[in-house]
């Protein structure tokens, strides 16, 4: 069975233990970073904003229940005309039955500082970064781990390629535009992260960049990326995406190859929002069927890179529905075949996304 604690990426049992009941540590880490900020940065016109959201997520995978609450807020604080705080932090129990299904549930607290950074905008085509932010190996752990974008509960089966050890690093990264046309953009990122064991601050010492092509007049983005790992046994993963969302109708289709040292793989998603029967609030524009194709294939053992141990095709189906006040139902159902067993996946979450300012600015 995929170890499921979260959507986004796998957590080691030795993690649980660094980041049992986290609440408090993290709201006072968010805090103190607060109020060290000198006071006419965060002034009436430069109000943070607290987003994020809260879910529940029940899964079947293989016969074993379990199931997550979820709180993950973000807090964005502009702080002047060239500056910018952003963190995110996730907070989730796991309950599942002791001994399979036959013994009574039991349960932990467990999260994870996502990213606690500050951004400098130098100019409007550079960006500089530093502290923790997510590793941009990809599109999927930037664009799609926060918890109530993903059209699907579970990440794809290749998402730890390039991402090692936690989806996140700690370090430096600069992006920014190296052309900005109006038929056409060229972005950069790169990045540096250094090796940690502090709790709530793991990462793993690396180095990469990820280029995307983009064509607004189309709404196609391509794009590459590299990274390497620098610590222990030293290896290269690399990858390729493709994004498409057409103007005409409601449909998007996204998909990632990526090739790491003992592994490879892609896949592929698309989705159909109904909005085009009697418009996006209607009984049937709020429903939105999705699907997607995944296959990896294991080159070599890989012990602890979190692919699966031998090559691994699997089919998801998904149905969500879009409720109103930013509420949205997602199920879906896997049938996963592989050398190592096949199986069934069940999947059903209910999520809610707040925003609101910390105080009041002008108008």
């Amino acid at each position: 069975m995929r170890d499921k604690f979260s959507p986004m990426r796998p957590i080691k049992s030795a993690q649980l233990k660094q980041t049992r009941f986290p609440r408090v540590a993290i709201a006072l880490r968010l805090a103190g970073f607060l109020l060290l900020l000198p006071g006419h940065l965060l002034s009436a016109q430069n109000v943070p904003i607290v987003s994020g959201a809260v879910g529940f997520f029940d899964s079947k995978n293989t016969g074993i229940n379990f199931f997550q609450p979820v709180f993950a807020p973000v807090v964005v604080a502009p702080l002047g005309k060239h500056f910018l705080a952003e963190s995110r932090f996730d907070l989730r129990g796991f309950y599942a039955r002791k001994n399979g299904n036959s013994g009574p549930y039991q349960g932990t607290y467990i999260g994870s500082t996502q990213y606690l950074q500050l951004d400098y905008f130098a100019t409007d085509k550079l960006t500089i970064t530093g502290g923790r932010f997510l590793t941009p190996f990809g599109t999927y752990n930037e664009r799609l781990t926060a918890i109530w974008i993903p059209k699907l509960q579970d990440g794809p089966l290749i998402f730890p390629i390039g991402t090692r050890t936690t989806g996140s690093s700690n370090g430096a990264m600069v992006r920014g535009a190296l052309i900005a046309k109006p038929s056409f953009h060229l972005n950069y990122i790169g990045y540096f992260s250094a090796s940690s064991d502090a709790a709530q601050f793991q990462a793993g010492r690396a180095a990469g960049y990820r280029f995307d092509a983009y064509f607004p007049n189309k709404r196609v983005e391509v794009g590459t990326s590299y990274g390497r790992f620098l610590q222990g046994t030293h290896n290269n993963s690399s990858g390729a995406h493709f994004w498409w969302l057409p103007y005409r109708f409601p449909l998007e289709v996204r998909s990632e190859y990526a090739h790491g040292a003992h592994a490879q793989g892609y896949w592929i998603e698309s989705t159909y929002r109904l909005s085009q029967w009697r418009g996006p609030d209607s009984l049937f524009g709020r429903l939105e069927p999705v699907f997607r194709m995944q296959q990896t294939f294991r080159n070599s053992p890989g012990p602890g890179d979190g692919l699966p141990a031998a090559d691994t095709k699997q089919a998801d189906f998904g149905l969500d529905y879009h409720l109103p006040h930013e509420v949205r139902l997602n199920t879906s159902y896997s049938r996963k075949l592989s050398a190592a067993g096949n199986g069934n996946i069940w999947d059903i979450s209910l999520t809610y996304r707040f925003l609101f300012p910390m105080w009041r600015g002008h108008q």
